[in-house]
């Protein structure tokens, strides 16, 4: 029997033929990220035991990107802790404030993340990565510690289900819908432990965008990874990104799932996740009358140009509802110099949002529009659990880019088809 892409991945990594599901096996990192929550942990886990080395600090990549520009002396702390790690080891991929981004985002852009890799990350959105062909995958800031010190790491090699889409896609849905829906289906731990792979005649259509962003929501269904098989597409973003060799990885023809999944996108409207689960989903024409507080379009699910594109599109020649905050957040700096280069952040001016500068922020509740108790707001986030962007009596539904820019339009959650002229 053959393998899927995951098993070739780790086996490879763990120099071996052959890898199963259930296997435990030592294999060799690619990269392993951290930022400023999850590195600082692991500095004081390395400095427990007294560990005065890296095994490679071309492969070890910090970015200070959740509480920055620093919110408070904590955070300004650790990002001192952080700095001046990466020039005591002097750590090629660090990034300061002025030309990081949100990981998950940064890391692809600069080829930093290739197909094929093993990578591991401090924050449980790492999975991202698959988008490329990469089995990446959260770990806690102990294993990341243990890999940034010996350059491997412990997996238990998943078991894998395949997620076929088929047809064509209707007008505003992307690969945040696709995702939603998804996990409305099978639930928050429909994929416990399991390498989602998605493949099918839909999914070779969408962009590579879409990809990460649905790669980078497969945590939200419980799986240890989700992943794409490489194809023109993926060799077309990675052409002149990649400043090292990479190996593309495809699933064997008589691979083995658990489980295959098939659907029909032609059915699937723009999705909506209603608190406090990002599986309490409905279709755009079940919502109903939601009115709303704040809107967030960024994160590093939704936080690329093209999400930035298709908000704008929907943004201009409107302007924000009264008495609603409509945040914008580019992913990464070339993402917010080329949006301005487009004409995108004039767009959101005229629409009356606040741009800011890359960050999480928001998403996970840190600052830059955190919510106060009773308020409402839409988000292009991951999560939306209780107390997650603020208050624990505040809401956050999820949705794509276009159903944020429209609802900050009408005040309440709503169709693009409203407000968009095309």
């Amino acid at each position: 029997m053959g393998m899927t892409i995951t098993e070739k991945i780790l086996a490879a990594h763990a120099g071996l033929e052959k890898a199963e599901p259930g296997d435990l096996i030592q294999a060799k990192i690619d990269i392993a990220l951290g930022n400023d929550i999850s590195f600082p942990l692991a500095i004081q886990e390395l400095e427990k035991i007294g560990a005065k080395k890296i095994f490679d600090p071309h492969k070890i990549v910090i970015v200070p990107d959740h509480f920055v520009p620093n919110k408070d002396i904590n955070s300004a702390e650790n990002c001192k802790r952080m700095r001046e790690y990466a020039k005591r080891y002097q750590i090629l991929h660090y990034y300061e404030v002025g030309d990081m981004g949100i990981e998950h985002a940064l890391l692809p852009d600069h080829g930093i993340v290739l197909p094929g890799d093993l990578v591991i990350g401090g924050d449980s959105h790492s999975c991202t990565y698959g988008g490329l062909g990469a089995f990446s995958t959260g770990v806690g800031s102990t294993d990341l510690a243990a890999a940034m010190l010996s350059g491997e790491l412990w997996f238990k090699v998943p078991e894998s289900m395949k997620f076929v889409y088929r047809g064509k896609l209707k007008k505003w849905v992307d690969g945040k819908d696709l995702i939603l829906y998804t996990i409305g289906k099978i639930g928050v731990d429909g994929a416990l432990y399991r390498a989602m792979e998605f493949a099918g005649d839909a999914i070779e259509q969408l962009p590579i965008s879409g990809r990460f962003t649905m790669a980078n929501m497969a945590i939200e269904a419980g799986a240890k990874n989700g992943i794409f098989q490489p194809d023109r597409m993926t060799e077309e973003y990675v052409r002149g990104r990649a400043s090292r060799p990479y190996r593309i990885y495809r699933s064997d023809m008589d691979a083995h799932y658990v489980e295959v999944k098939e659907y029909d996108v032609s059915q699937i409207e723009p999705q909506v996740a209603f608190p406090h689960l990002p599986s309490n989903t409905k279709p755009i024409s079940q919502v109903g009358e939601i009115p709303i507080d704040q809107v967030v379009i960024g994160s590093c699910t939704n936080g690329r140009l093209e999400d930035l594109r298709i908000a704008a599109r929907v943004l201009r020649g409107n302007r924000t509802a009264p008495y609603i905050r409509l945040i914008v957040i580019p992913a990464t700096q070339e993402i917010y110099r080329q949006a301005i280069k487009e004409g995108l952040i004039e767009v959101f001016l005229d629409a009356k949002a606040v741009i800011s500068t890359p960050t999480c922020g928001p998403c996970l509740g840190g600052y830059m529009g955190v919510l106060a108790k009773g308020e409402r707001a839409i988000a292009t986030t991951n999560r939306n659990f209780v107390g997650r962007m603020g208050h624990p009596e505040s809401e956050v539904y999820l949705s794509n880019p276009a159903v944020a820019a429209a609802s900050a339009v009408k005040g309440r959650i709503a169709s693009p088809d409203e407000v968009a002229e095309n």
